[in-house]
């Protein structure tokens, strides 16, 4: 016996890392929608204000336990990937640079001790492709694009850096334990957040929004993805047994200035800035062709932003804001 739940629609048990998190909330919530059972870890499951939320999303007395774990305790992830089929590693840590690459590395040696394991769905970033000065204005950034350590150390891009020498280091452990990886490259996430406490994206977001211009002035030229088109794509990549490799995940790419003047014209009410500084930041797009063959269909600017907003108004975020704020 494995435990299995008499379910038809029992889907297998999967551990998400990093629960309480903007993006993971998404993908948990998916995943119960689907019939996983989810093993959810967060540094102090007993913090009501982190993961309340998580209790409230439809199958979660049900199907979800959320246990201790933390990326800087070796072993810490043991107890809770063992059993499990699946694992998406999402969380990051407070601190980046070498905590990145020690937490996904003290995850991926917990799933090499658990023979259940099935494949391993590791959430990178599209920072780890287009961080570099050696493309042609209006090339098509595609998965085998690697962004420049040298680059990112020199201008202090310290995301970018942390990120892409977490996903390299995972895959160099993963070739060299036999342990199936896919990662997926999400551009800058929008959507609604399911907890109160507003990530940092959602936070820039907001700041935007409230007119605010210093976090996008230097975002310059960006991709956008909706926030529950990245919790599919998880999914998308652990069930589809043809998903090999990287998959960037991002819907348009816009700079700065086309993002807000599609935004003044949809909210007219809100204080958007009109335009921004122009950097030298060279133009480019993603190619998202390898995610699109598996089956993605990817949410509009538009329709990612009136979720966002809708979102920001019910949480009380939005709601003193009105055309007299100009």
């Amino acid at each position: 016996m494995d435990g299995r739940p008499h379910d038809h629609n029992y889907k297998g048990k999967v551990c998400v890392t990093g629960a309480a998190g903007f993006l993971a909330s998404w993908l948990i919530k998916r995943l119960l929608l689907s019939g996983y059972h989810v093993i959810g870890t967060v540094r102090d499951p007993g913090d009501d204000n982190k993961v309340g939320h998580l209790w409230k999303l439809e199958g979660a007395r049900e199907r979800l336990h959320i246990v201790k774990a933390d990326l800087m305790v070796d072993g810490s992830f043991d107890a809770p990937i063992m059993g499990c089929h699946g694992v998406f590693h999402t969380a990051s840590p407070v601190a980046i640079l070498r905590p990145a690459v020690d937490g996904t590395l003290n995850v991926l040696r917990s799933c090499k001790k658990n023979p259940c394991l099935r494949r391993v769905v590791l959430t990178s970033s599209s920072s780890t492709v287009r961080a570099r000065d050696d493309f042609e204005p209006g090339m098509l950034l595609d998965e085998s694009c690697w962004s420049s350590e040298e680059l990112c150390e020199r201008l202090k891009v310290w995301y970018a850096l942390s990120k892409t020498q977490a996903e390299r280091a995972a895959w160099k452990f993963c070739e060299e334990n036999n342990i199936d990886l896919v990662t997926l490259l999400p551009s800058f996430v929008v959507g609604p957040s399911l907890s109160p406490a507003l990530s940092s994206t959602v936070s820039d977001v907001l700041g935007l929004l409230r007119g605010e211009k210093d976090k996008f002035e230097f975002y310059g030229r960006m991709g956008f993805v909706h926030i529950d088109d990245v919790a599919l794509s998880h999914i998308l990549l652990y069930e589809n047994e043809d998903a090999k490799g990287r998959h960037l995940c991002s819907s348009t790419v816009l700079d700065n200035d086309e993002l807000v003047a599609i935004l003044s014209a949809r909210y007219p009410a809100l204080p958007i800035p009109k335009r921004f500084e122009k950097l030298d930041r060279a133009h480019y797009d993603f190619d998202v062709s390898k995610l699109k063959g598996l089956g993605m269909k990817f949410r509009s600017i538009e329709e990612m932003f009136d979720d966002c907003v809708q979102s920001l108004k019910e949480q009380g975020h939005l709601s003193l804001i009105t055309s007299t704020d100009h």
